[in-house]
């Protein structure tokens, strides 16, 4: 058996190197870069190894520095998600908290069923100098390390203790990367005397390996299953959600809606599969859903979701399908996903399921009148729209006006890129998307800190696209230095930054809750009240990106908005533009709910009157069985 002789970092720099994916024919780079932080544990393994490579060219894995572990796992996953998870980065961290600093990030890749490689620094296999710095001395085990941790957010997770067990715990890796079902954070933790330790490995580990992204079919008998409920449905919904996106079932998609007349609804991962201006399509379903999808929902007697996990938001906390003999169809890769709501499930890859039900549906179509009303609804929805983003309101102005101004900015190409805060609902609403990938909202943890980070991974993945980063102070003030990483990267990204001194969704939601916004806002300490309800912080934000090294756009009127972006559009560098809205709206009008319990008893009037409103709410809520 041919070997050669490398540390066990310089194999896996090789290997990765050597690893592609492939789906319809389409090869590609499965790790086409190692983003990284260098420091004791890592610094002299997985570096040196990418140092070396570099230089004798030996591997093709190029480096690139991020300036914090989260943010380094959130670029990777944007990376994905706009290669429909066909293509990823691996990431170094240092021992410590370097590496834990990438647990958030694995928990939001997991979540999100986007694959991600976290590469963690471990402490000696050896246990020579026991304990080391920064080391957990753990009294349930001496093998116990601050990594264990990222068990519980990966889908796969291993410790190599020896070199040798990197071939096996490696070829894992790949395979769980590659898995549209299982996919999502895969954990390799490298104890670092292992990294640098030598071994004789197999050549064989090098060579070029594919690994094949299949399309399950769907098994005829669900087919038939599926398709006699949707003929024998007066009222059907659609309801798309990632799963189309990433199977690129787009086409497919609006080829069977057009065919069958059933209305299509759009999670937030599934927003753009098919066009906001299709005369099928009925907008976001859900908590902040629209008022065309929520009312179709409402009397759905069968709802087929295609690639959608249902999760709270998606179902308004199981009240929006108000049609006591609902009955579900779940087209999904993924079995947990399909069988969910006591759905009939049909087991298959998005765009052969979706194809598969048309040929079984052939000639049949929904009754005029369930065409007739969805045309009103969505005429009564685009009315809703038109006056979010023309309020007028002021002095300062509404968050929809301003996003009313970036739909009519943009072209139907450009990224609009936000994870967390009052912007998701309003997105979800309000959003003009015409292209699947148009819109990048991170909705499966709603991570505050991803929005800029998430920036430089959707750019790397697309470079012919304008990505707008849309985030607001919270977000920006927990996660921004990737700004840094955009500039040095010659990275050309626009980020709206939406100031209103405080936490506006929360701040909402805490008042509908009856907590009177108690600790949403950015204000100083009052002396008298003990709270922080004082005058509003002197923070620039502004400032703070120029510092970073971004140009800086300012507008205070929607009209000095929209003139900033024309400005940013035809920059060539990162360019931010800072504006201020109203922390109180108006956001457009509620046409769903979301489970937030409320305390059951209370000394405060507004809590109790906020119980009796979820008390109400939750006499709706059910299973679907």
């Amino acid at each position: 058996m041919n070997t050669v002789r490398l540390t066990t970092a310089q194999a896996l720099v090789r290997f990765l190197a050597a690893q592609y994916s492939e789906r319809d024919g389409q090869e590609q780079r499965l790790i086409p870069g190692m983003w990284g932080i260098f420091g004791h544990g890592n610094v002299a393994g997985v570096g040196q190894a990418l140092l070396q490579a570099t230089i004798t060219q030996e591997a093709d894995l190029p480096y690139y520095l991020a300036r914090n572990e989260q943010g380094m796992v959130h670029a990777s996953v944007a990376y994905a998600k706009m290669r429909d998870r066909l293509a990823t980065f691996a990431c170094t961290a240092s021992t410590g908290p370097g590496s834990t600093n990438m647990i958030t990030g694995a928990a939001l890749a997991t979540t999100n069923r986007l694959p991600v490689l976290l590469l963690p620094s471990d402490m000696f296999a050896t246990r020579a100098a026991d304990p080391v710095l920064q080391q957990l001395e753990d009294t349930r085990g001496g093998d116990v390390t601050v990594n264990d941790a990222f068990r519980a957010v990966s889908k796969y997770f291993d410790r190599v203790s020896r070199p040798e067990q990197l071939i096996p715990a490696a070829l894992a890796a790949m395979r769980v990367l590659t898995d549209p079902v299982e996919t999502g954070a895969v954990t390799l933790a490298l104890p670092q005397d292992v990294q640098a330790e030598a071994h004789d490995w197999p050549v064989s580990f090098f060579r070029r390996r594919v690994w094949h992204v299949g399309r399950p079919v769907p098994e005829p008998a669900a087919v038939e299953r599926a398709a006699a409920l949707l003929r024998g449905a007066r009222k059907p919904l659609i309801v798309a959600g990632g799963g189309v996106v990433y199977s690129g079932a787009e086409t497919a998609l609006r080829a069977f809606s057009e065919a069958t007349g059933i209305p299509v609804a759009d999670t937030h991962a599934g927003k753009g599969a098919v066009p906001w201006d299709h005369p099928h399509a009925v907008g976001g379903i859900g908590s902040t859903g629209s008022h065309a999808a929520n009312a179709l929902a409402k009397d759905a007697d069968v709802v087929l979701g295609i690639g959608t996990r249902y999760s709270d938001f998606t179902t308004a906390s199981h009240t929006v399908f108000g049609n006591p003999d609902v009955t579900f169809v779940n087209l999904n890769v993924a079995r947990l996903d399909a069988v969910k709501h006591s759905a009939e499930p049909l087991v298959a890859d998005a765009r052969l399921g979706i194809q598969a039900l048309a040929e079984a549906l052939d000639g049949w179509k929904v009754e005029p009148y369930h065409r007739v009303r969805t045309r009103e609804l969505i005429a009564r929805t685009r009315e809703i729209e038109e006056r979010c983003f023309t309020v007028g309101h002021g002095p300062l102005p509404a968050q929809t006006e301003i996003l009313g101004a970036l739909n009519d900015v943009l072209d139907d190409r450009a990224v609009v890129i936000n994870a967390a805060g009052s912007m998701p609902g309003d997105l979800q609403q309000l959003w003009r998307a015409r292209d699947p990938k148009a819109y990048h909202v991170e909705y499966a943890y709603s991570c505050m800190g991803y929005e800029v980070a998430a920036g430089v991974g959707a750019k790397m993945a697309d470079p012919s696209r304008e990505v707008v980063v849309l985030v607001g102070d919270g977000s920006y003030l927990m996660m921004a230095q990737e700004i840094v990483t955009m500039v040095s990267e010659g990275l050309k990204v626009i980020v709206v930054l939406v100031q209103n001194h405080g936490f506006a969704s929360i701040g909402s939601l805490s008042e509908a809750l009856g907590s009177q916004r108690f600790g949403t806002k950015y204000r100083y300490r009052n002396g008298s009240s003990g709270q922080l309800d004082g005058d509003v912080l002197p923070v620039d934000l502004a400032a703070n990106a120029s510092s970073l090294g971004a140009d800086v756009l300012h507008a205070a009127s929607v009209d000095e908005f929209r003139a900033a972006m024309e400005k940013a559009k035809a920059a060539t560098r990162t360019t931010v533009v800072h504006v201020e809205t109203d922390l109180h709206g108006p956001n457009p009008p509620a046409h769903g709910w979301w489970d937030v319990p409320v305390g059951e008893v209370s000394a405060l009037e507004s809590t109790r009157s906020a119980y009796e409103t979820y008390a109400a709410h939750k006499h709706n809520q059910r299973h679907y069985l």
